[in-house]
């Protein structure tokens, strides 16, 4: 079965920069589970995916644009300090969950200062050029359920292979 929109797709993946250095690996952990052509994971490896089959391994270079992007200086902004549960914690390079209207995102502390804290928007891997190896372990029709909830193993049940 070829990947295609709607289906289950499960990979290992190695995530490096440019230097080299790995950033992420799923290897000796469960394979990542998406549903391919929901924008679940960057674009350029979704598109470098797309008509692959389980088995394969491919090396696929991600330019920012077709990954997290270019940085924008405009996404640095000024959060009060009593928006924070803990502000004595909080440090620059502190990386946090935040709920905004496009979901969780991770955010990043920039500085903290008297009564503010300079939060940058960006995402951390934004304006970097990534480096994925993969292996396809596994491709599958999605289920009704995982359509539905956009996720892998939506049904409630924690299963990953998910029937209902």
């Amino acid at each position: 079965m070829k990947i295609s929109d709607d289906k289950v797709v499960l990979i290992h993946y190695t995530l490096k920069n440019e230097k080299g250095e790995q950033l992420d690996s799923s290897i000796g952990e469960e394979p990542l589970g998406y549903i391919h052509g929901h924008k679940s994971i960057v674009p350029g490896l979704e598109a470098e995916l797309d008509g692959r089959e389980k088995g394969e391994k491919i090396a696929a270079v991600i330019p920012p644009e077709k990954a997290y992007g270019a940085r924008d200086e405009s996404l640095i902004e000024n959060v009060p300090i009593d928006q924070f549960d803990d502000a004595s914690q909080l440090k620059p390079g502190t990386n946090l969950q935040v709920k905004s209207p496009e979901g969780i995102r991770i955010v990043t502390v920039a500085e903290v200062l008297e009564n503010v804290v300079r939060v940058d928007f960006n995402h951390p891997l934004a304006d970097q050029t990534l480096h994925f190896d993969v292996e396809i372990v596994d491709v599958r029709d999605a289920t009704a359920k995982e359509l539905e909830h956009g996720r892998v193993g939506s049904c409630g049940c924690g299963d990953s292979n998910c029937e209902s």
